[in-house]
């Protein structure tokens, strides 16, 4: 049997491999295979290896030929990133929410000049890529360039990103250049007050991930086995929600995993709210919320609900169903207390993600301004990831985050407004990394693989 491509998503503990056939003219997703990752291992072409070997059991082929092999992963602590801006709520935020974008875990975020502390910080971190910002186009330089000079003398010697003051570029780089640490260039993230420019700097992070990920402790070999693209798997999914946009307008997509809840959206909002915003949003945005995992945060989701009143609801003994509690639930108590906790994250994650209209008093009266990001006109949610494909009460789940906004308290669709939609196949992240070499044909197989619910 041969596959036009086989595109693998190596999560942290589990890898998928998707194989796809007919991208020339009438694309087709032909089935899926799964294996435990083994980066933890040291060498992730075992898990990778065994999950092609169940790719090609489940569609019973003899042996699998295939042109050729891409990837997304979030293995090896996925992308860590430090960001580092000027002023926080303008570039620092403007530089974060480009990071996140891209699909980065961003573990340290600084305004202003970087202390001893922050560097101290960043060795504890040890990121893999650096994001150094600062300054619309002609305007304040010196924070940029004294923070460039500290990380190129103290800092941890991990690839340094400058997405800052256009008039600093040069400098910048012979900054880094003369201290041996890898330096890429981009267009200013915040170039003029409230302007964004989110894509410049994400499309440079995936090329940086792709070259440096094969450096990560058990990625190592995994050009041996990957002959194409490889992005960061939430940048992927990213990738697939813009794609998508084009098809079916504004949207919102909600990945709750087993460690973080990530929720993207895609959506210019609406032009009432627009001109509310004391801040400008990105078109495109996501966050990640590391508290929120189903498997890793269990115990924290628990104490928000309350063990008590989750006993009470689900009619069992919360603690004692803890005790044997497994990534993937076995037992129907497991599956019940999984699918509460997966409906509390979301809703928390939807609440962190959404903005909000906020009303002050002047001496004119009441005014109103809008905070975040507004979703209001999104159309369908969404709902991908190992929880919203798998558990049985998924539907039920994403109707109720759908329609979580019944006090209207959030920028974000009233109750039955929007319609929900499934990655059923779990292909989204794949799709996302076909995209950017075969964007008709991952616009439609994205299309086929999309189930909306009745």
């Amino acid at each position: 049997m041969r596959a036009d491509v086989l595109i693998a998503e190596i999560g942290s503990t589990t890898t998928l491999v998707s194989a796809f056939d007919g991208l020339s003219g009438a694309p087709r997703f032909l089935g899926q295979g799964q294996a435990a990752t083994t980066v933890l291992s040291g060498d992730v072409r075992i898990g990778l290896t065994n999950a092609i070997v169940d790719l090609k059991e489940r569609l019973g082929a003899e042996s699998l030929e295939y042109g050729e092999l891409l990837a997304s992963s979030s293995a090896a602590g996925g992308l860590k990133m430090c960001v580092h801006g000027l002023v926080y709520e303008m570039t620092v935020n403007a530089a974060k929410a480009a990071a996140l974008g891209a699909g980065a875990i961003v573990r340290q975020t600084t305004a202003g000049k970087l202390t001893r502390r922050d560097i101290e910080e960043q060795h504890r971190i040890k990121p893999n890529l650096i994001l150094l910002a600062g300054g619309t186009d002609y305007g304040e330089r010196e924070t940029a360039l004294y923070n460039a000079e500290l990380l190129a003398c103290e800092g941890t010697g991990a690839p340094v990103l400058y997405a800052g003051n256009v008039q600093n570029q040069q400098a910048v780089q012979e900054i880094f250049a003369a201290a041996g640490v890898p330096v890429y260039l981009t267009e200013n993230v915040y170039p003029r007050l409230d302007e964004l420019n989110i894509e410049p700097v994400r499309k440079v992070i995936h090329a940086a991930f792709e070259t440096h990920i094969v450096s990560a402790l058990g990625m190592e070999h995994i050009r041996d086995m990957v002959t194409g693209a490889i992005l960061p798997t939430p940048g992927a999914v990213m990738e697939a929600a813009m794609l998508l946009y084009e098809e079916i307008g504004d949207l919102a997509v909600l990945d709750i995993g087993g460690a973080t809840t990530d929720v993207h959206s895609v959506t210019v909002g609406s032009e009432e709210i627009a001109a509310l915003l004391t801040a400008p949003e990105p078109f495109s945005k996501r966050t990640v919320e590391g508290d929120l995992g189903l498997f890793v945060n269990a115990r924290r989701l628990i104490e928000l609900v309350g063990e008590d009143k989750l006993s009470r609801e689900l009619e069992m003994d919360v603690s004692a169903v803890m005790r044997a509690y497994e990534p993937i639930p076995r037992s129907p108590e497991q599956l019940r207390l999984t699918e509460r906790l997966c409906l509390e994250a979301g809703m928390i994650a939807i609440e962190r993600h959404t903005g909000r209209l906020r009303h002050y008093y002047t001496p004119q009266g009441r005014a109103t301004a809008a905070e975040g990001k507004d979703l209001t006109k999104v159309k369908t949610v969404i709902g991908t990831g190992g929880a919203l494909t798998r558990l049985p009460g998924r539907e039920r789940i994403l109707r109720r985050l759908a329609d979580c906004n019944a006090g209207n308290t959030m920028l974000y669709p009233k109750p039955g407004a929007a319609k929900i939609a499934f990655d059923e196949k779990y292909v989204m992240a794949s799709l996302g990394v076909l995209s950017k070499t075969r964007p008709q044909a991952a616009k439609r197989l994205l299309r086929d693989t999309l189930r909306f619910a009745e």
